[in-house]
């Protein structure tokens, strides 16, 4: 462990991987990874990249990381995949989904399978982007699976968030209601050389100006921007990264990368809190009296509220 440790630290392909793998598979190891990495880490920029399904948020990273890349610093890219009902795997590998990237050694991508985890993030997705940060990554784009009202997790996840929406989806209109603009840093309309692409823009910039008509003005705060491209020809790429660097120094510059820092460490620690109870309560709770609980809730004979206060006694005795 330790030479992989110092390997990965020195930015080796292989060690990282291996790593990466031993971490998603073995909470054990997890543990004495992230506790020998953790003081080498919080210097990367995390970006979350989210949006429903179909908005083109793929061939976007996929720019994205090309135009980093010309700006210099290295860049590494967590894909966050469906899960498949057969292998536990995810569905879509890197290898398929940005093949052009996998020449250059300054990009290291790692696709993670959700294993079912809501929020559109796998549950290690925090420990594999402390080892990219670790490794000397300037910039880490973490791409959730695009779930649509489920997405709202990157925000905690990430320094800067991009949501991704595409014309003629209606997703203007999903987005208000599951909150997708709230968590928002930077709007970015894709696919903007279809006809309705100018309405999209215009009902996205309506609705910012609507949710920040009772704020008081900032001076310092940061404006979402509604930004448009075609990531499949290349336009708009740019300016994107432009706007996610002057968020980065906006939120350097005042207290925001603090905050933004300590949200993280939040989530994490709540995750990891929850993940030890449910081991807990599988260690502690025989089966036999789980289903009993559960079939009584189920009858009608008590409450969930109820069912709990017992696991909780039962648990408590042990």
């Amino acid at each position: 462990m330790d030479d992989l440790l110092t390997q990965a630290r020195q930015g080796r392909r292989r060690a990282i991987a291996r790593l990466m793998t031993l971490i998603e598979n073995d909470d054990t190891a997890a543990h004495a990874a992230i506790s020998a990495l953790h003081p080498y880490t919080g210097k990367a920029h995390i970006v979350g990249i989210t949006g429903s399904p179909g908005s083109g948020k793929s061939t976007l990273v996929n720019e994205l990381a090309k135009a980093m890349r010309r700006r210099g610093g290295q860049v590494g890219i967590i894909a966050e995949d469906p899960t498949s009902p057969f292998t536990g795997g995810a569905l879509l590998g890197d290898r398929v989904r940005m093949r052009d990237l996998s020449g250059d050694d300054g990009i290291f991508i790692r696709s993670m399978a959700s294993r079912g985890s809501l929020g559109g993030l796998a549950q290690m997705t925090g420990a594999v982007a402390k080892v990219l940060d670790a490794a000397g990554f300037e910039t880490i784009l973490i791409e959730t699976v695009g779930a649509g009202q489920a997405e709202v997790n990157i925000a905690a996840a990430a320094h800067t968030t991009l949501v991704i929406e595409a014309p003629g989806m209606g997703d203007e209109i999903q987005s208000n209601k599951a909150g997708i603009l709230e968590i928002a840093d930077i709007l970015v309309v894709n696919k903007a050389d279809q006809p309705t692409a100018v309405n999209t823009v215009k009902s996205l910039k309506l609705m910012l100006h609507l949710g920040m008509s009772h704020e008081p003005t900032d001076p310092a705060a940061w404006e979402t921007p509604v930004l448009e491209a075609v990531a499949v020809e290349g336009k708009g790429i740019e300016e994107i990264v432009t706007a996610v660097t002057r968020h980065k120094e906006t939120l350097q510059a005042n207290s925001g990368w603090r905050k933004k820092e300590a949200e993280r460490s939040r989530q994490e620690i709540a995750h990891l809190l929850q993940t030890r109870f449910m081991a807990r309560l599988q260690q502690l709770v025989p089966q036999a009296e789980q289903e009993r609980l559960i079939t009584a809730v189920a009858q009608r004979e008590i409450d969930a509220y109820t069912a709990v206060d017992q696991l909780l006694a039962v648990m408590s005795e042990k």
